[in-house]
């Protein structure tokens, strides 16, 4: 079996392509991609995957692309297992129950798995299950015998020692239940929020509209909900997300909205709408496609407070406010390899039982 530095050596390769693939690539200008073998993977994967699931359009993969491409730097994966003592490889299974939301979703947890000195079995979701198997593909040209560490199962999952999966909270309830005897991370339903003061930049505010529209809002870093102060207006923010409102012509994006619009109509509910995003009063935290849910709050130190004790449904908390871990203004996309889902390190668990 490899050994870890033969792991990081291929993962370190796979972000050099990724960085090479996404700086080149262009659907009207191949000449470049046509010439390597592993760019052709690549571009076969990413075009499948968008025909199977239309919301992995190529932007959207090309962009996750290049952000395990930066991950995936030499420096960042070494700073990233610094911390751990990983003495080789274990005679252990970890199963992996991946999500489908965003393009690449399950890749942290698999890297974590396999640098960790364990073999996986993967669980794809099939909204996502082209471009995992295409990077262990090329992973396994680049060092051969990656591969031999990650096995993907369309069947019941069997003969496993842990267990990582992720799901909805329905899903996790079956979960914790069915993995009840095995090491289990488990994670549900989240959300990321952003806490506006009213002095925020427009510069600031149009890196907002990433956090909220990259990905159409699926992931579980995508900002589903602002927090604004009483008497906020909206006419700026709706000012610096022009930037972003040629998504309006993604089919599956038009559809969501105007379908949103129409519920939000027939039922009389009160909200905001700029033609590609409809702002809602709303005290959840997961508004649905095309939507984004706002909440006023009368004092800052009461809305800090509420957003601690929530602090388990929450994945992210854009803000230039000071707050415990709390991101900058269009930087939820780009989480680095020691940011953990639900704050859960993997690596820890995967290392500790």
């Amino acid at each position: 079996m490899l050994d870890l530095q033969e792991k990081i050596k291929a993962v370190v390769k796979l972000g050099n392509l990724l960085r090479e693939f996404t700086s080149s690539y262009s659907a009207d200008n191949k000449t470049e991609t046509e010439m390597d073998p592993l760019f052709q993977k690549l571009e076969a994967a990413l075009v499948l995957a968008g025909h199977k699931n239309g919301w992995f359009t190529a932007d959207q993969v090309l962009f996750a692309f290049e952000v395990w491409g930066n991950c995936l730097e030499e420096k960042n994966v070494l700073a990233w297992l610094k911390p751990y003592e990983i003495s080789g490889n274990r005679d252990q299974t970890v199963a992996l129950i991946l999500a489908g939301n965003i393009p690449l979703v399950g890749f942290h947890d698999l890297l974590a798995v396999i640098l960790s000195g364990h073999k996986a079995l993967v669980k794809l979701s099939s909204n996502d299950n082209v471009l995992l198997p295409a990077l262990v593909d090329i992973l396994d040209n680049m060092v051969p015998g990656m591969q031999d560490l990650i096995r993907f199962e369309e069947e019941r999952l069997s003969s496993y020692d842990k267990v990582i999966a992720t799901g909805s909270n329905n899903t996790s309830r079956y979960f914790e239940y069915y993995f009840s005897s095995k090491p289990h991370v488990i994670r549900k339903n989240r959300n990321s929020v952003a806490l506006l003061t009213g002095n925020e930049t427009k510069e600031s505010l149009i890196a907002l509209g990433q956090d909220v529209f990259q990905y159409y809002g699926l992931g579980c870093r995508s900002v589903s909900k602002i927090f604004v102060p009483e008497g906020y207006s909206f006419e700026i923010l709706f000012e610096a997300f022009e930037k972003y409102r040629d998504l309006i012509e993604e089919r599956k994006y038009h559809n969501n909205y105007d379908y949103n619009k129409a519920v939000y109509l027939m039922s009389e509910f009160p909200f905001l709408d700029n033609g590609f995003l409809l702002l809602k009063e709303d005290p959840g935290y997961a508004s649905p496609i095309g939507t984004l849910f706002y909440e006023y709050y009368q004092d800052l130190k009461t809305i800090k407070t509420r957003l601690e004790s929530d602090q388990d449904k929450i994945q992210c908390i854009v803000t230039g406010e000071v707050l415990p871990d709390a991101i900058t203004f269009g930087n939820t996309q780009y989480p680095e390899l020691s940011d953990y889902a639900d704050g859960r390190d993997t690596v820890e668990f995967l290392l500790k039982t």
